[in-house]
């Protein structure tokens, strides 16, 4: 099994034994690469300035019950036994709980919703739609317009702090595992060691981005294990020989008396005490990349032991040494005994390099989501490896998170600093899933709101509480991630509303299909040779940017197809399902409607595989609709009023709902019918899926005589593929009515034009050859 490639394109199974600890293995590296060198910092963090380390030993018995407890609580009890549950399809992450929620209630924004959505094999309800009842929690969801924006802008806070923790782990990992050196220099030398080194780290780790992590991910997993057993041993060793009875802080009596010593100042150390838990959230982001099962047996045997007898083993060496300078020695490496202690520190940068490539993946991965729902501007994605799904590098965000890492670096220069940023963006995050999964519980897994009223309780109150330490300090580092969250905000919000707006837009100015089909009749109109592909966002209707096209040039292509690409609130869409066909008019126009559907963790083929598997659903279309046309009484005549149906073209169930009326498309629903056929014959291979999958078409009739007229518009469809394709594509600016306010203004006069000058732009998004490109200019007034 690849793991890359995750288990979300197929229902979870029980894997064997084998391949779990396969996985779980291969997991290590990828999975808790971040969570598992949290010892590095957590209680140099801690005890930085907010508390000394006393003879009585309560300040570290006290952070050892809290980290004890914290660990126990969050990745184990709510990740490990609750979250990891709520996968989408065996997907995982904030935007795996956003879409759950959207498929079980109809709180989403995204504007070109269809019916025939609900018939993708992978948009999986807990229960039937006709069978569940609506609780009043979903109705009072679904009736106000403002709540399914708050839950939005939920959700593209806990993107901007991922996005912000992948600035800030990197460097206070790295630096972390570099200060090290600190014990074998000077004062003096190590400040002018220290940040040279980690910032020299930190470039080669963003320049190797492009490779992809599949060329020397097989190091991974071999660093973190040899890893999490150096830090188990040494703690092993430290608790025997130090303080055996250490394991008395486990009480979580001590965590009171803690409080009760330290009272504000132990309060607000608790800031430090929280990384403890960075990187747990990637248990819940990467389940797609593994499985359920192996991700538990990972953490629950190996990693969550590891992490508590490394600082059982801190704790137990600080008890016997108090005569440390707070600040400055109070680490992981005091700890650590001196004839392995520079092996122990080339083993930490290699396991803190891996923790960071952990995290800028995932952060390309969630921007690369973003994008899907309309909320980030057009970046550029390459996909390093052929052959394991999720390989994404973006080189504008590397490049801009390693000057911002290097920033962070040399603007903070000292650990306490760094993990107040960091711990503000982690803790946000898990506020956002703990709300979102109260949700879910609710809504997708059907049970009473008191159990979401007890899970949002019982974690929210211990997240609050870490919130709180880390938000007090905001002068101390913890305004950097509150800034680059409300920068990310702001873009993010700006984009997906004037995306909204420019839809609507469209939707109120789109053609009717009687105004295409009278151009054939005015003077100076032709047909000339090819196929001309018309982009639009419509998933119905003659979008304006073609009216603007044929009323400045009268000619248009001999074979028309309306092309929407869009996506839909599930993981993946299997290759299938993908392609949703239909007429736009009677078959002697030749002009046809093509739904490309997305889930906002596909990939996005290049566009010769595209045309290529859409000639080939064309040809499949023409052919099934000929067939039904012939045995359907209500479909002999050819004279089409207006577009009855789609077909999705290779799905198995003979499924067909006519009477679509193109009126009732809307920003919320679109009541649109899908016709799924399943006759028995003729198998047509999808050449960009390879072997393995086929797109498959088979005839009720044993060898029908084919109809003289399909042959005809096969042929012609063949021509014009010959003859070449045009990619048409509105080439927009938006501009705001006079009497918009200031804000409207600034936001989409100014904001989002910059945004969309500076982008990529929809055809190079599209991969669109420069050659065939036809760019029709429309000026948006919103």
């Amino acid at each position: 099994m690849d793991p890359e490639f995750g288990v979300g394109m197929a229902p979870r199974k029980r894997e064997p034994w084998r391949t779990t600890l396969l996985l779980a293995y291969q997991s290590l590296g990828v999975v808790y690469g971040d969570l598992s060198i949290s010892p590095l910092y957590v209680y140099k963090s801690t005890f930085a300035e907010d508390i000394k380390h006393s003879e009585t030993n309560e300040e570290i018995f006290g952070a050892l019950s809290f980290v004890f407890w914290t660990l126990t609580l969050i990745p184990l009890l709510k990740y490990v036994s609750i979250v990891l549950r709520a996968d989408d399809n065996g997907e995982g992450g904030t935007f795996a709980l956003y879409s759950l929620i959207c498929r079980h209630a109809n709180v989403s924004l995204l504007p070109n919703r269809q019916v025939a959505d609900e018939e993708l094999s992978t948009y999986k309800l807990e229960c039937p739609p006709e069978v569940s009842e609506k609780s009043r929690i979903k109705v009072w969801l679904e009736k106000h317009k403002k709540l399914h924006t708050a839950l939005l802008v939920m959700v593209m806070i806990g993107t901007c702090m991922v996005i912000g923790d992948g600035v800030l782990t990197p460097a206070l990992s790295v630096f972390s595992a570099v200060s090290g050196l600190e014990l074998s220099l000077s004062r003096d030398q190590h400040e002018y060691a220290v940040i040279p080194i980690t910032c020299s780290i930190l470039v080669f780790l963003f320049a190797l981005q492009h490779y992809g992590t599949h060329r020397v991910g097989f190091l991974f997993a071999p660093i973190i294990l040899s890893w999490l057993l150096c830090m188990s041993a040494i703690g092993l060793y430290n608790i025997i020989h130090w303080n055996p009875q250490v394991y008395q802080a486990l009480n979580p009596y001590y965590m009171l008396k803690f409080l009760k010593k330290t009272r504000k100042s132990g309060w607000m150390s608790l800031g430090g005490i929280l990384l403890c838990m960075t990187g747990s959230e990637a248990m819940f982001a990467d389940l797609g990349h593994f499985s359920y099962s192996s991700i538990q047996l990972a953490f629950t045997s190996l990693v969550y032991p590891s992490l508590i007898l490394g600082y059982m083993g801190q704790a137990a060496y600080l008890s016997k040494h108090h005569n440390l300078d707070a600040s400055y020695q109070i680490g992981f490496y005091i700890a650590v005994p001196e004839s392995v202690r520079w092996p122990v520190l080339v083993l930490a940068i290699l396991a803190s390099v891996v923790g960071s490539q952990a995290i800028i993946s995932g952060t390309f991965s969630i921007i690369n989501q973003s994008q899907s729902l309309s909320c980030f501007p057009r970046v550029k994605v390459v996909h390093t490896s052929d052959k394991i799904h999720g390989q994404i590098y973006i080189p504008e965000v590397n490049w801009m998170l390693m000057i911002l890492c290097i920033a962070v670096t040399v603007g903070f220069r000292n650990t306490k600093r760094m993990g107040n940023a960091s711990g503000l963006a982690v803790i946000t995050v898990m506020l956002v899933t703990t709300c979102l999964m109260s949700l879910v519980i609710m809504l997708c897994w059907h049970r009473s709101p008191a159990w979401a009223l007890v899970f949002l309780l019982l974690f929210g109150s211990i997240e609050a509480l870490y919130f709180s330490a880390s938000l007090i300090k905001f002068l101390e580092g913890a305004w950097l991630p509150i800034l680059l969250a409300l920068i990310l905000l702001a873009v993010m919000f700006v984009w997906h509303h004037t995306t909204i707006k420019k839809y609507e837009f469209d939707l109120h100015n789109k053609v009717t299909l009687e105004w295409l089909l009278a151009l054939g009749d005015k003077l100076g109109m032709v047909r000339v040779p090819g196929i001309g592909l018309v982009y639009t966002d419509l998933t119905s209707g003659v979008p304006a940017n073609f009216c603007r096209f044929v009323t400045n040039l009268p000619a248009f292509h001999r074979v028309l197809v309306f092309v929407c690409v869009k996506s839909v609130p599930v993981p993946h869409v299997l290759p299938a399902e993908r392609y949703l066909v239909g007429r736009v008019g009677p078959p002697g126009h030749r002009s046809y409607r093509c739904i490309v559907r997305y889930g906002y963790r596909d990939v996005h083929q290049d566009v010769d595989s595209f045309e290529t598997e859409l000639v080939e659903s064309l040809v499949t279309f023409i052919k099934l609709d000929a067939l039904f046309r012939c045995s359907d009484a209500e479909r002999r005549d050819s004279s089409y009023e207006r577009e009855n149906a789609l077909t999705v073209i290779g799905s198995n169930p003979l499924r067909r709902h006519l009477d679509y009326d193109d009126s009732h498309e809307g920003a919320s629903s679109v009541e649109m019918s899908a016709g799924i056929y399943s006759p028995n014959g003729i198998e047509l291979a999808a050449s960009a899926q390879g072997p393995a999958i086929k797109k498959q078409v088979r005839f009720a009739a044993a060898s029908p005589r084919v109809d003289e007229r399909v042959l005809e518009e096969l042929h012609e469809l063949c021509e014009a593929r010959e003859a070449g394709t045009a990619f048409i594509l509105g080439h927009s600016h938006v501009q705001t009515k006079p009497e918009s306010s200031l804000l409207k203004k600034l936001a989409v006069g100014v904001g989002y034009n910059f945004l969309r000058r500076n982008c990529r732009g929809p055809d190079v998004a599209l991969r669109v050859p420069p050659a065939s490109l036809l760019e029709v200019g429309m000026v948006y007034v919103l």
